[in-house]
């Protein structure tokens, strides 16, 4: 049957693939992946090359490119859900692959949000995936909320300010792709006693860092896939 799978394939290791994401990707026909240049390698596509029938699969990039202005990445969302519902219309089974979870900060809202406004005829469903948070606080055993407590999600660029205040406002602070405010974000935590914190790099994938100690973060040098989960001491459990 026709149909358009917006795939999660979560954060880097191949085993976090869930068995519904796993049976979509064996059956799909297309296997659509987004690129920001063309050319280029596909993170997703590596996590998923153990599955490929290279014989009766095709794999289709889709370029999105990484600028902020969305005036101008309007036209490369456009040509994207065109040539997936070329595909679908042709009969095929198309599976997008989405590194985490596909609803959660990623590529495959794009092609969600044009796919649903251009071709609203066509079938489509989503297959969620293993988060780069989930699967970091996994890795540090870090705990992310219990009970009551306030868990938020920022992106790292959401500004100095909003992260002071997040910190005020919950138990849990999330920041994701912390690299363009490393050291403003090291800055805050530094201010205060009270905070427990979690960096994470590349979860999943070759070169994972999982640091915990504020010295040895602080030394570190971020690559583009990092986060940082900070917590309350208060709020996580005491050791054995």
């Amino acid at each position: 049957m026709s149909m358009l799978s917006l795939v999660g394939v979560g954060p880097g290791d191949p085993e976090l693939l869930t068995r519904k994401a796993e049976r979509i990707l064996r059956e799909a026909d297309i296997i659509a992946t987004p690129v920001t240049a063309p050319g280029e390698q596909s993170q997703a596509l590596g996590i998923i090359a153990e599955l490929l029938d290279h014989h009766r699969q095709q794999v289709l990039p889709l370029l999105f490119p990484m600028r902020s202005d969305r005036a101008a990445l309007l036209p490369h969302w456009q040509e994207a859900c065109r040539l997936v519902a070329e595909q679908v219309r042709a009969g095929k089974r198309v599976a997008f692959i989405a590194l985490g979870d596909p609803l959660f900060y990623a590529t495959s809202l794009y092609l969600l949000e044009g796919m649903r406004r251009e071709y609203p005829e066509l079938p489509l469903e989503v297959i969620p995936g293993v988060s780069s948070l989930f699967a970091a606080a996994a890795e540090g055993l870090f705990p992310l909320a219990e009970g009551a407590e306030k868990l938020l999600v920022l992106p790292a660029t959401a500004g100095e300010e909003m992260i002071r205040e997040a910190l005020l406002e919950a138990e849990t602070l999330v920041l994701l792709k912390v690299k363009p405010a490393f050291e403003a974000v090291l800055k805050l935590v530094a201010e205060r006693s009270d905070l427990a914190l979690l960096f994470a790099e590349r979860v999943g994938m070759a070169g994972q860092v999982i640091l915990t100690d504020l010295a040895d973060i602080a030394a570190h040098k971020p690559d583009y896939l990092s986060l940082m989960v900070i917590r309350r001491v208060s709020a996580v459990p005491a050791g054995p």
